[in-house]
């Protein structure tokens, strides 16, 4: 007995979704292990009915958590918690304060003694050379004046 390819077709996208829904609630399970080894005290987190907290304290035993928001204080489930807002192991402030400071000045940034940096210096002559090139060449082309201090507008005017 021969099988159709059509039945064919249809066990393999059978198959296809079997494996999309194992693989999916593969992830879903770590994300929530992840989820739920973040919860430490000090973490920012949202509840599951949108409320904004730090956590005080967990208790493993019995599955609670002690959120403080603003002057109240609630103990939840750990699943009521949605989301970690702010570890508690990667603050923002700490991470840029452990990097070295960079020698270069930013860009447009003056020195301690005053001078603005040559190599920003020279570049903006680069460019405005650049320009002025640009400009000298597009009014010879079409006979269009070059702007100058007299037309501050920098509008261009035809050549009589």
């Amino acid at each position: 007995m021969a099988i159709d390819p059509i039945t064919l077709l249809m066990f393999a996208l059978i198959a296809l979704l079997i494996f999309f829904m194992f693989r999916n609630g593969k992830k879903r399970q770590a994300a929530m292990q992840e989820l739920q080894s973040g919860l430490r005290p000090g973490a920012e987190v949202m509840l599951q009915s949108g409320i904004f907290g730090t956590i005080d304290s967990v208790d493993e035993e019995d599955n609670k958590v002690t959120v403080r928001s603003g002057t109240s204080t609630f103990v939840v489930h750990r699943n009521a918690i949605s989301q970690i807002v702010a570890p508690v192991d990667a603050p923002a402030d700490v991470a840029a304060a452990d990097l070295a400071p960079d020698d270069d000045p930013a860009f447009g940034e003056r020195l301690a003694n005053g001078n603005v940096d040559a190599g920003v210096a020279d570049a903006s002559d680069d460019v405005k050379k650049a320009s002025d090139e640009t400009i000298d060449r597009a009014a010879n082309e079409s006979d269009i004046e070059r702007p100058d201090a007299d037309n501050q507008g920098g509008e261009q005017t035809p050549k009589a």
